[in-house]
């Protein structure tokens, strides 16, 4: 898993520089709401958390372009146990490559591979009492995500997404996955362009 992430970190950044007169950056920020699929395990609920990061937005053609990100993510879930509701904090810096059709009103079409990096999980109940679950749980995720978004002429746009966990983040027997839903809003530094062209 070292190899690979290492890999995906090495050719966003090679985008980045063989790309460097048609990129565009920009930042974001929303809300996650989280949960996870657990193996023949029992129904939970969803965490409700934000996400905030940067982007760079690189036009392949006037209507593809690829956009890597770089996100901090507030996942996990909520569980209800003997009364007591548990939240499961699992926290993530997230790297999704979004592969992006632009329409020329300024909507767009996104899909792509996402691999994330867990930060301290814990799990935590009404009472503030925290438990490391930090050797419980692997240390990277892989989802593929799928949404849609608009850009306005001002350089503001708003953006949606679902993140559909491919990776077992479980090191116990059972299979535990991501699910996550974003809704945000982002801001292109550089909005002197059309829609299109961002």
């Amino acid at each position: 898993m070292k190899k690979i992430s290492l890999f995906f970190a090495a050719f966003v950044l090679t985008l980045a520089v063989a790309a460097q007169d048609r990129t565009k950056l920009g930042f974001k920020a929303g809300l996650n709401i989280a949960n996870l699929n657990i193996e023949n395990g029992e129904s939970t609920d969803s965490r409700m958390g934000f996400h905030a990061g940067a982007l760079a937005h690189i036009h392949l053609t006037p209507g593809l372009s690829l956009q890597p990100e770089i996100v901090y993510s507030q996942q996990g879930m909520e569980h209800e146990i003997g009364g007591s509701t548990n939240t499961w904090k699992l926290n993530y810096i997230n790297v999704p490559v979004q592969l992006q059709y632009n329409f020329n009103n300024g909507f767009r079409l996104q899909t792509g591979p996402q691999l994330g990096f867990l930060l301290d999980p814990v799990i935590e109940n009404e009472n503030g009492t925290r438990l490391d679950i930090t050797d419980d749980l692997k240390k990277t995720d892989v989802s593929w995500t799928f949404g849609g978004g608009y850009l306005s002429h001002s350089g503001f746009g708003v953006d949606a997404r679902y993140n559909y966990g491919l990776s077992n983040i479980n090191e116990g027997a059972n299979n535990v996955s991501n699910r996550v839903f974003q809704v945000g809003v982002f801001y292109m530094l550089d909005n002197r362009h059309k829609a299109k062209s961002q």
